[in-house]
Order: C-alpha cells, then structure tokens, then sequence
C-alpha cells in the first residue's frame, strides 16, 4: 500500500475484544490511535523510543511497545490494553494484587507494567520471584517501586502456577472512534454504532450516588406542552445537550449516546435506557441509565422528571442520583456535580423551548467547555451573593 503524506488510512482491528475502526494517517503510532482516537488513555507514553515500555500492550497474544507500531501496520489485529485486563467492579488478579501490595506508587508505569507481567506470567506461569526483577526490566519505574511490584507479580505467580485468567474487561460492543490529530476518525466522528445484539439489564448501584441531580427550573409552557415532548423519547432525548438515541428496542428500552466535554477531556458514553415509568396523569417520568465509554468509564443513574403547574407556566423537576467511575469521576465530585447541574438546567431549557415550538440552542452537539465554564463561574457567583443577603 502507497499512501501520500497528507492522506489517511482506515485500519479495523479488535481492541479488548471490540471491532474499531479508524481513519489516521500513515505516521500515526498505535499508541496515539488508542489514546486519541479511541479514547483507550490507559496506554501511557514515557520515551516514544521503546526503552520505558510504559506502552506495553498485547499484540496477537504478544507484549508490545505501543509507540514502535504504526496504526495502519495492524489491519485484522487483536490488541488487548490494561482497560482490558479488569474493571473496577471484577478486577483482574494482577490488578487486585497491584493494590494489595501497594505497588502503585505514582501510576504511570503500572498499565505497562501490568501488561508486561500479564504476558510473562502467560508465557512463563509459575515464574520464579528470583527471576522477575531480569524478565521484567523492561518497563522502567521512574518511582524506583519495584520491590512491591515484584512482591506483587510472585504472589500472583504463586496463586496460579498452572496459568494466569485471561482479561475479565473484553466485550464485542463496537468502540466508538472519535475526530483527533492527525487523521479523522472513521464513520463522521463516531456517530456510525454498531447494532446492539438487544437490550441489556441495567443495575444500578445501592450505595451513595457520587453525583446527586436537584433541579427546580421555572418555564413559560404548559404543562400539556411539556408533556407532549416528554412522552415521546426521541424528542426529549434530542433536548439533552450532546445526546441522541441509537435504537429503540421497544418496550420503552432504548440504546442512546451522549458526549461530554470539559477541555481537554472528552468522553463518549453509549448504553442502555429503560423508561420504568411513564405516567401521564402526574406528569412524571423515571428511567434507569447504564453507559460505558471506550477508556473503562461508566454512568450508572436514576432520573426522574415530574412536571407541576405555575401559573401560566410550570415547573419541571428533575431529580438524579449518578454513580460514576473513570476519567468522568475524576473531575471531582464538586465539578461533577456543577457539570451535572449544569447540563440538566441545559436539559429544562431546551425541554420548554422544544414544548413552545421554538429551535432547543443543544441539538445533538456536546455542551462547550468555554460557555460551561461561564455558567458555572456566574451560578457560583448568584450563589455566594444570595449566601452574603441571607446573612446580612
């Protein structure tokens, strides 16, 4: 294959057992595909040269070094990255260990060092601890932790010296290639999903919520007006910034996306939707909500609308509780909620919009970072001047 210099190539392959696809450019490392175009940050770069092996990752059932491989080397390849080996809720032995032994320090070797045990305990199962420090000098710890990562690497070797359990974190939903640097991705930005085999059971966690959704937002329609719009999905989905339903499984079971952005940060979370309750007489709605995004994040939620009468207007009520793990939880629980509220408040305005006729500002774009950011600065500033008149 001859491919000019400003010209992209579109290379399918599995990652972590998932069909991608993605458009790069012929000097695209495998390392930036996973990062930028699939969103997979779990893939580390230290030296770009292959010396640290911080992008350590399983190649056709061999470790790798991630920034060594071009992209378009790997049509028809199978590629397994640490978001494989486990998640939080079913870690992998090695990862489990990692943490028993305190063998984390800073992180930033770990997912190369992970990987790289991964493939050496499959290789050679029931290594000795006197032989890991020479077969895993490949990945350098800038920490100098290698004694709790040995410990770590010899106690899992020790438990399964017939073999070590494959990845626990691989499925065969499609990832959702995303527009980056250096070549766009494949299917207009990610928009294109694979059909979803069926809808799925979602769960939702019994404990504390790490994100907990009260609005109260006050609009000119009615409530007939509203509740027009609220009992048809596909509407009501369109009002929520960055969001749009894929398939509607009946039953009012829905596969639906939506994308958030905050600065740099950029997720794409594609899940389950089940409406448990629809009722037209109070004019409230529940639905349960389990989304994943292709870096090993997950959303897990209990919405609730209900809509009362004011006057000539209403007042719709929005109630969440979101449980979140990943990159999404890692804004902080204080941003996480602010971005939440914020979004919601989005949600209402363009619910009455959408009742009265008129064009919602949201559509099916993401909500800016710059104009979230203004909000949130002026809502902060509405609250400390309300909190300062209470006092006074």
């Amino acid at each position: 294959m001859r491919v000019a210099a400003d010209e992209a190539v579109t290379v399918s392959f599995t990652v972590n057992g998932r069909p991608a696809t993605v458009q790069v450019a012929p000097r695209v490392t495998l390392s930036d595909a996973l990062r930028d175009h699939l969103g997979l940050t779990g893939t580390h770069i230290g030296c770009e040269h292959g010396v640290c092996g911080m992008c350590t990752v399983i190649v056709d059932g061999d470790a790798a070094r991630a920034c060594l491989l071009l992209a378009c080397q790997l049509e028809g390849s199978e590629i397994i990255t640490v978001e494989g080996l486990g998640k939080p809720d079913d870690l992998h032995p090695l990862q489990a260990s990692f943490s028993d032994h305190h063998a984390l320090q800073c992180g930033f070797c770990t997912p190369g060092m992970l990987m790289s045990s991964y493939d050496l305990l499959k290789h050679k199962p029931g290594i000795s601890a006197e032989d890991l420090p020479d077969q895993m000098s490949g990945v350098l710890c800038r920490c100098t932790g290698y004694r709790h990562i040995m410990d770590a690497v010899a106690d899992v070797s020790e438990s399964y010296p017939g073999g070590i359990p494959g990845p626990r974190n691989c499925g065969h939903a499609a990832l959702l290639p995303r527009t980056s640097t250096g070549g766009g991705s494949a299917g207009d930005g990610g928009h294109e999903i694979a059909a979803a085999e069926g809808p799925k059971e979602i769960h939702v966690p019994q404990s504390e919520p790490t994100v907990t959704i009260d609005v109260a937002s006050e609009v000119a329609a009615s409530v007939d007006e509203l509740w027009v719009v609220i009992d048809d999905t596909e509407r009501m989905a369109r009002c929520l910034p960055g969001a749009e339903l894929v398939d509607d499984f009946g039953d009012d079971k829905y596969l639906g996306r939506i994308q958030v952005a905050l600065g740099p940060v950029k997720l794409s979370f594609v899940g389950d939707i089940h409406v448990t309750e629809r009722d037209p007489d109070s004019h409230s709605l529940r639905a349960l909500a389990e989304a994943n995004d292709p870096s090993g994040g997950t959303v897990q939620g209990v919405v609730q609308l209900e809509i009362d009468p004011s006057g000539e207007g209403s007042i719709i009520n929005a109630h969440a509780e979101m449980h979140m793990t990943g990159r999404i939880a890692q804004f902080g629980r204080s941003l996480a909620d602010d971005v939440s509220n914020d979004m919601f408040n989005q949600f209402t305005a363009a619910l009455d919009a959408t009742a009265r006729g008129e064009e919602p500002e949201v559509g099916g774009a993401p909500p800016s970072a710059v104009k979230m950011a203004t909000r949130l600065v002026l809502a902060r500033a509405r609250a400390l001047v309300q909190r300062i008149k209470r006092k006074e």
